[in-house]
């Protein structure tokens, strides 16, 4: 049987995954033998089809010409609850019925699934199919809350490319949640990358959404982790969507296409302020960079992580580890390249790494683990890493001056009680600290009109007047947020101070005549 020609000529971005001309063997590695150390959950997984009305979208291999709301396969891999009955989890297979729907070949026959997308089929592969997995089907959510992942795949691939990655984080108590990398249009992405990132990055604001739903999902405790081609969107999701809180970069492609993630409307590294990890494949040989045209750059390039200045950041390189290794899908069939591939034992051992150093990145910045931060920022050989397999770096932010942002949370906190004594401890560590007067003035009548808070929006005012004592505007509010909660006697007060300061206030004047001064 002959493929379909998008299969045949399906592309992968910057050709770090298919090397046209290289020398290929077959990889013999089995699911156990990743060895991935599991926490101590239970993993459900559930999938389906979702729909947003929002975009239209059309099923290229329907043939017909009218368009439908866009499809989202979503897959999720969370702590399920412990069951005393006896249970068969999934097996590869069972991922791969989904990889079968998200490419749009639902009836396929299963004997010809991994060589009609990807992979080849020797006997050693098509067992691979029938191994067990850790997710269960069918299984409830565990009691607690959980912080949220969302997945990123690879250009144009399967929302269960990194099935056991999946699988391990859900087992320490992550909700996991990942739809396919797929185009504006249809399944295939057009020629515009730019589009098809941003597509990619409102796909994973909608993952969001539908993660939120879980009962257990905590909202306030959510990162993206992006696969190559999903690097470059997650960084995009992130930067549109300060929801996520921290990012993990598996060989993202914001590396190598910066230029690309410039494209976006929303780049800017100012919001690119979240804790973030790049871990990057070993140094691609001279015989591979000349015989396959590839900019040898790439190599030493990290223009995403050498601009960010405030956020802790991560640079990590695998020396046993090429591009599509970074996936469960890729160490599990992705034919090896004599020229560059290490063995699988070492691409095993690699990808278990892999997996740990997002963990504990994770548990760092999501689950605030302070033994988590400091493995990531150990020297790899301090956490049992032999030496020679990791390469690695951090960073910490510059020093950024506090904002008016950061003032008002400290003070909220505070229920907005001593805030002199709050202003004079934050001056001492962020000596530029500004409080401007129309950002304290729009603050305290904001509370004030709140009936809930109107004595806070009191002390907002007058700490303000405090600090600009020469502002006849904010003597002016102060005044009206003592005649709305009723005190009439320091709003009259107040209003002749305005007026002192400033004679032509029309407010003032009037308010003094009502209140008989």
């Amino acid at each position: 049987m002959i493929q379909p020609c998008s299969s045949i000529f399906r592309p992968y971005f910057l050709m770090l995954v298919v090397l046209a001309v290289a020398p290929l063997g077959y990889g013999q590695t089995a699911l156990a033998d990743i060895g991935l150390e599991y926490g101590p959950y239970p993993v459900g997984f559930r999938h389906s089809v979702l729909s947003d009305s929002s975009r239209t979208y059309h099923k290229i291999y329907d043939f017909r010409t009218e368009s439908i709301a866009r499809p989202i396969p979503v897959s999720v891999w969370f702590p399920a609850r412990k069951l005393s009955t006896r249970a068969e989890s999934l097996k590869v297979l069972d991922y791969f019925q989904i990889l079968k729907q998200e490419e749009e070949w639902e009836n396929l026959p299963d004997e010809q699934l991994l060589n009609w997308f990807y992979y080849q089929n020797p006997p050693a592969n098509l067992v691979l199919l029938l191994e067990k997995t850790q997710a269960f089907s069918g299984r409830e959510m565990a009691e607690g809350s959980f912080p949220v992942i969302v997945y990123a795949p690879s250009y144009q691939a399967s929302s269960i490319e990194n099935f056991a990655l999946c699988e391990y984080l859900a087992s320490h108590g992550y909700l996991v949640i990942a739809s396919p990398s797929r185009g504006t249009q249809t399944r295939w992405f057009s020629p515009k990358s730019e589009m098809e990132m941003e597509t990619q990055a409102r796909d994973l604001e909608f993952l969001i959404g539908q993660a939120l739903r879980y009962p257990g999902a905590d909202g306030a405790r959510i990162a993206a982790m992006g696969f190559s081609f999903g690097g470059l969107s997650g960084v995009v999701a992130q930067m549109r969507n300060d929801r996520l809180k921290a990012f993990v970069s598996l060989d993202g492609t914001e590396r190598y296409q910066e230029d690309l993630l410039q494209k976006s409307p929303f780049f800017d590294y100012d919001k690119l302020k979240v804790p973030y990890i790049h871990m990057a494949q070993k140094e691609i040989p001279e015989v591979v960079l000349q015989s396959d045209n590839i900019d040898p750059e790439l190599n030493t390039k990290f223009t995403v992580y050498d601009s960010l200045s405030k956020s802790e950041a991560y640079k990590l390189k695998f020396h046993d580890l090429t591009h599509s290794y970074f996936s469960t899908l890729g160490v599990l069939f992705q034919q090896r390249d004599a020229r560059q591939d290490k063995s699988d034992a070492e691409i095993m051992e690699s990808y278990r790494w892999v997996a740990r150093y997002s963990k504990m990145f994770l548990d760092a910045y999501l689950k605030k683990d302070a033994a988590a931060k400091d493995f990531i920022q150990n020297a790899p050989e301090e956490n049992g890493v032999a030496a020679g397999l990791i390469s690695h770096t951090f960073k910490l932010p510059d020093a950024v001056p506090m904002s008016f942002e950061g003032f008002n949370e400290l003070a909220s906190r505070r229920d907005y009680e001593n805030l002199d004594e709050i202003y004079q401890t934050a001056l001492e560590k962020y000596p530029g600290l500004v409080i401007p007067e129309n950002a304290l003035n729009t603050l305290g009548l904001q509370l004030v009109f709140d009936p809930e808070k109107s004595e806070q929006g009191i002390k907002v005012l007058e700490f303000a007047t405090a600090r600009y004592p020469e502002s006849a505007n904010l003597f002016d509010s102060l005044a009206e947020a003592y005649l709305y909660t009723g005190n009439s006697e320091k709003a009259l007060k107040n209003f002749k101070k305005s007026l002192e300061l400033y004679p032509q206030n029309s407010n003032a004047i009037r308010r003094i005549e009502e209140l008989g001064g």
